[in-house]
């Protein structure tokens, strides 16, 4: 099924949905991994944002969204300006980040850092202001920021998964998906829960509390 933002594309500034809407919500979902804008941002960019991002504005819309900016803000059009009277150091690559057929042409590999707290991400624009995050911190992941979404990095002990569930429904939230990654058996344990509300520092600070998660981030939904 078609839907009217597939037609007609996202409330944005221009000039493209993949190239600067998308960009902007990648940025702003990696904003999140550091709960801030960011000092420090490393932009690699993949294929199509390597080839002809800078001339439909991906450097501009990716820098917008790590400063906390909309896809509809004006200020995207001088967020390198703004950036850099903030203090924002940023600096992009052009690389590869996989075969032509494995990685989406509009994908973006950012490594942020804020304070103590640093985190890398790999994400893609695809089209229409859509976007997918396929991994953070080396761990495989799927966001869409279609949700507002807890990201945590835990012990894989047992009874994990039903304690953070429980912290969820005591705080009145409902769980939309919850996807769990580990990249080796009684190692670290990455969970991706996708919830209905949003969830309030004080619940991130309840999981941050459970002795065996090493970090616990929010990801604001950032879809339109």
């Amino acid at each position: 099924m078609v839907s009217l933002l597939d037609i007609i594309g996202p409330v944005m500034v221009g000039p493209s949905s993949s190239h600067t809407a998308g960009a902007c919500r990648l940025g702003l979902l990696a904003r999140c991994l550091v709960g801030g804008t960011p000092q420090t941002a490393r932009i690699e960019l993949h294929g199509s944002f390597a080839r002809t991002g800078e001339g439909h504005g991906t450097d501009k819309a990716i820098v917008a969204g790590l400063m906390g900016f909309q896809p509809d803000d004006d200020r995207i059009r001088t967020s390198l300006e703004i950036a850099e009277r903030e203090g924002l150091d940023y600096h992009f690559e052009k690389t590869t980040l996989g075969e032509e057929n494995d990685v989406h042409p509009n994908t973006t590999r950012i490594t942020v850092q804020r304070g103590e707290r640093s985190a890398e991400m790999v994400g893609s624009s695809l089209g229409a202001g859509r976007v997918l995050v396929t991994e953070i911190d080396g761990y495989p992941v799927e966001v869409t920021g279609n949700y507002n979404t807890v990201v945590l990095v835990a012990e894989d002990v047992k009874g994990s998964v039903a304690r953070i569930a429980t912290i969820l429904a005591e705080n009145a939230i409902n769980i939309a998906t919850l996807r769990l990654t580990r990249k080796a058996r009684g190692g670290d344990a990455f969970m991706v829960i996708e919830v209905d509300e949003v969830p309030s520092e004080k619940v991130r600070d309840e999981i941050r509390a459970l002795s065996w998660v090493k970090w616990a981030f929010r990801l604001d939904k950032v879809s339109a």
